[in-house]
Formats: C-alpha cells, structure tokens, sequence
C-alpha cells in the first residue's frame, strides 16, 4: 500500500522526539533521568518553533502539559450521503469545507461521537452504518497539527434534522462529488473522498486503512 508524506523531515523529527520525551518522563524515577528527557521536551519545541511562528513558551507548555506514553489522537468524520451527494460543513476556522466531526472526547464510544459530531456541526441525525476507513491523518497532504493522529470515516444513514451551522461552522450543505467546494484538507481530502465513492458503488467493499 501507497500513500503521499509530505511531512518535513523537520517536523518528523520533532515528533519523534517530543513523542519520546512524553514516554520517557512518564516512566523516569531518577533526576538526571527527568532533566534529560525534559530537554529533550524543550528541543523538540525549538525544533519547531523556527520553523513556524509558534511561540516556545506556549509550545513548551503545551508539551509539558501531555502526560503518559505518546499515542495518536483521533478524528472522527461522518459521511453523510443524500442523493448521491454528500454533507459538507463549512469550517470557520479556515473558510473551507469538510465532512463534519471533530477530535474524539475520551469516555465515548467512537460511533456515539460521529453522530454527536454531525448533529452539533450540520444539524443533521444520522445513524452510522460501516466505517468506511481508517486513515493515518498526517501522511496525506498538511498535517493536522504537531501531534500525530489518526482519522475514522464512518458512512452514516440521514435519519432527519435541518441543515444548521454551530459555533464552529458557518454553512451547511450537500455537493455533488463532481461539483465539490475549495476543502478543508486538514479535515475532509480528496483520499477520503475516492474511498468514500469506492464504498459507495460497491456496499461489500472492506473498510480501508493505512
């Protein structure tokens, strides 16, 4: 299996590092132990932040602020279909469309936050019928942030609801995949796009993953 990675090597380097750091300070007992991998916590916020115009004070506490072994985080996205176009929210944060969803709230079951995740952006109920794939977040296209992620595509049966934008969307609406918008490629891509076809032309088709 093939895919695009257009991480910098910087930034590959910088997660790795922070992502070692994270597990080492988790598990170190000694002081030495703990001053080392702190450094290595404060190199990996240098790292990045002259490549971008983050701030290293902020950075480096949000770093510090990461506890335990370094895992992914998780996306979750909802593929709304509605004669033979799907759902796309229109994100404020960029001005860009994408399917709705959002980061995974610990606690909840994965196919219970896609549904809250598409009623709270679009204003639409759904039911989630298959995963349509699991995709490795930063190796398509711009990462989604520093930290690493993964993203779930659930495709999701319209059960009702009125098209309405939320606090973090400004428009909903359903697209033809012919006639898409400028996307959110953070969010909702191409990659996503094809798989989502790919099921929908043949409903026995595997769920994909990287």
């Amino acid at each position: 299996m093939t895919f695009h990675d257009d991480t910098p090597q910087w930034l590959a380097w910088a997660r790795e590092i922070q992502a070692l750091s994270q597990t080492g300070l988790a598990h170190a007992t000694g002081h030495y132990d703990l001053q080392r991998y702190t450094r290595l916590l404060e190199l990996a916020a240098e790292i990045t932040v002259s490549h971008t115009s983050l701030s290293l004070p902020d950075l480096a506490e949000n770093f510090r602020f990461q506890p335990g072994y370094a895992t992914p985080k998780v996306d979750v996205r909802g593929a709304v279909i509605r004669e033979g176009k799907i759902l796309l929210v229109k994100e404020k944060a960029d001005g860009c469309w994408c399917m709705p969803g959002g980061w995974a709230d610990v606690g909840d079951l994965p196919s219970a936050m896609v549904v809250r995740e598409v009623r709270e952006e679009s204003g639409f109920d759904v039911v989630p019928r298959k995963v349509i794939g699991v995709f490795d977040a930063n190796r398509t296209g711009r990462p989604l942030e520093f930290f690493h992620a993964f993203k779930i595509v659930f495709l999701c049966g319209l059960l009702g609801g009125t098209a309405t934008a939320s606090d973090e969307t400004t428009a909903v609406e359903f697209f033809s995949f012919e006639a898409l918008p400028p996307l959110s490629t953070n969010r909702t891509n191409e990659r996503h796009l094809a798989e989502i076809r790919h099921h929908l032309a043949d409903p026995l088709r595997p769920a994909f993953f990287d």
